[in-house]
Parts: C-alpha cells; sequence; structure tokens
C-alpha cells in the first residue's frame, strides 16, 4: 500500500493532512500548555518544529495534487484554510476519502 500512497496525490495529501492536524493539536493542546504553564519551551521548539516542517510537505502536497489531480482551485483552498483551523481536517477526511477514490479510479477531478 505505500507505494501505491505515493503514486495518488489525494492519497498522501489525505496521509499528510492528518499527521499535520494531530501535529496542530499537540502544538497547542500539549506544547504550549507546557511552555506558559510549566516553563518548558523545548515543547513549542520540538513540536512546533514538526509541524511546520508538516504545514510546508502539506502545502507542496497540494501543489501536487493541484496539478496532477487536477483539482478544482476552490477544493484546494478549502483544504488549505482547513487545516489553519483545528479538528476541521478531520472533518473533512470523510469527503477526502471519496475524492481519493474518485482520483484512483481515474476521475481526476471528480466532487
Amino acid at each position: 500500500m505505500g507505494g501505491l500512497m505515493w503514486k495518488n496525490p489525494v492519497s498522501f495529501l489525505r496521509v499528510v493532512s492528518l499527521m499535520e492536524a494531530v501535529s496542530y493539536l499537540v502544538l497547542l493542546g500539549i506544547a504550549m500548555p507546557l511552555k506558559y504553564w510549566a516553563g518548558q519551551p523545548w515543547a513549542v521548539r520540538v513540536v512546533g518544529a514538526a509541524h511546520g516542517f508538516l504545514f510546508v510537505v502539506l502545502c507542496v502536497a497540494l501543489l501536487r495534487v493541484l496539478v496532477q489531480a487536477r483539482w478544482p482551485f476552490f477544493r484546494t483552498v478549502l483544504v488549505f484554510v482547513a487545516s489553519l483551523v483545528p479538528l476541521v481536517p478531520f472533518w473533512l477526511d470523510r469527503r477526502m476519502r471519496g475524492w481519493e477514490k474518485a482520483t484512483s479510479a481515474g476521475g481526476a477531478g471528480a466532487s
């Protein structure tokens, strides 16, 4: 399955989106309280760096989906904006599974 995930840009985007969403929640829910309530700034440095890296990978994956899977621009923007709001990527994942199947079946821009 690993190779298949790399071939389908939407599958890769789904995985990266969920990883980025988890890192965002860890940053907000664990690292930030550790920094401000426990005086542990290292938590934000470590988790923040990981989250920042995943966000950049998400942006590259979105560009790849826009070009290779020929996603509509609005859908691409929707996924980008969803990544900025905690918990929304988990809600959007159900819809992304449908887009992933459509892309796997050959319907690149299918809604």
